[in-house]
């Protein structure tokens, strides 16, 4: 049986970081149709000064999402990105470098995200700055993404409106707010998936991925 799945995501969230192992296992199963949705979480109007309290909160949070998930936390990270005082988390640039990426090798968009995400949570670079982004994407051979990043067409601008919008809209008719969340089906059966699924025995997740609404605990 064919699943339809949207992940709708933030790259600069922590916990979306600890649901990447889970997502990058259910795309390796030729029975799930996967596709991943940014919403623009932490860009525009949600982008927020990394200060110290944020910044405090923020680790306890991951330190959470490491022992749940054994995603890697780096002190570097803590201390360039967290502690990097004057400075926005801001999603805008890395839902933009990604959104390049959807538009000319949408098959990678996975990749682009978990190198992102590596990026940040690891090797503690900020990938708030366009010219990390490029980079990222020319490591990966992205070479077509990375040059429509730095010229942010009018195509490219319209097309992260579009899939914010979507995901914003798609949140709104599930019920849901905050990220990551799995929707499964399309409208007007589509289902959310437990967040938690994703932080636990992969075996829970392909279950509630694959049975029935009405066989949902």
């Amino acid at each position: 049986m064919l699943v339809v799945m949207k992940v709708l995501y933030d790259p600069l969230c922590g916990w979306c970081y600890g649901a990447t192992p889970a997502v990058r296992r259910l795309v390796a199963d030729a029975d799930v149709h996967l596709a991943l949705i940014p919403t623009g979480l932490f860009s525009g109007d949600g982008a927020r000064p990394l200060n110290a309290s944020f910044a405090e909160y923020a680790w306890a949070n991951d330190q959470r999402i490491a022992q749940l998930t054994g995603q890697r936390f780096s002190a570097r990270y803590r201390d360039d990105v967290l502690g990097a005082r004057g400075t926005l988390l801001d999603s805008g640039p890395a839902t933009m470098a990604l959104t390049a990426v959807a538009l000319t090798d949408p098959g990678r968009e996975l990749d682009a995200l978990e190198a992102i995400q590596t990026a940040r949570y690891v090797d503690g670079r900020d990938v708030t700055a366009l010219d990390v982004l490029v980079d990222l994407l020319r490591s990966l051979g992205l070479e077509e993404p990375a040059t429509r990043l730095l010229a942010a067409d009018s195509e490219l601008v319209a097309a992260v409106e579009s899939r914010t919008a979507e995901a914003r809209k798609l949140l709104h008719a599930v019920g849901a707010r905050g990220v990551p969340t799995i929707v499964v089906g399309e409208a007007p059966s589509q289902r959310v998936i437990p967040s938690e699924r994703l932080y636990g025995p992969f075996a829970n997740l392909v279950h509630d991925l694959r049975v029935n609404p009405g066989e949902l605990q």
